[in-house]
């Protein structure tokens, strides 16, 4: 279920989601404080353009990523991407501006200490 106060809007960066998940704590994920900054930081330090936003409503369906089965793994996760239109439809539209920014966001993060 679509939030549209807390979802990424086109054109202003990657999108970096603190937590996704369904079944209440049971199929989840939720990245801790200092990992976030960390990540926010690389970002900042780059100059990559960046905002914050939900997959959706906890439980109301959609936004299920693979962050959870690597979090069981002891990973520290936190989902960040291009906020798309219509995913898995026969047409998806994002924004050029965002996908760059998400390709500068995942260099920035490889490339630090």
């Amino acid at each position: 279920m679509h939030e549209k106060q807390n979802a990424v809007i086109f054109n202003y960066g990657i999108g970096i989601s603190k937590f996704t998940g369904r079944g209440g704590k049971y199929s989840c994920n939720d990245a801790n404080a200092e990992f976030i900054a960390k990540v926010i930081r690389i970002f900042n330090q780059a100059g990559v353009f960046w905002q914050s936003g939900e997959l959706g409503k906890v439980d109301e369906g959609g936004g299920g990523t693979i962050a959870y089965f690597l979090s069981n793994l002891g990973a520290e996760v936190l989902d960040c991407g291009v906020g798309l239109m219509g995913m898995h439809s026969l047409y998806e539209l994002c924004s050029k501006a965002d996908l760059y920014s998400t390709y500068l966001g995942y260099k920035a993060f490889l490339q630090a200490d």
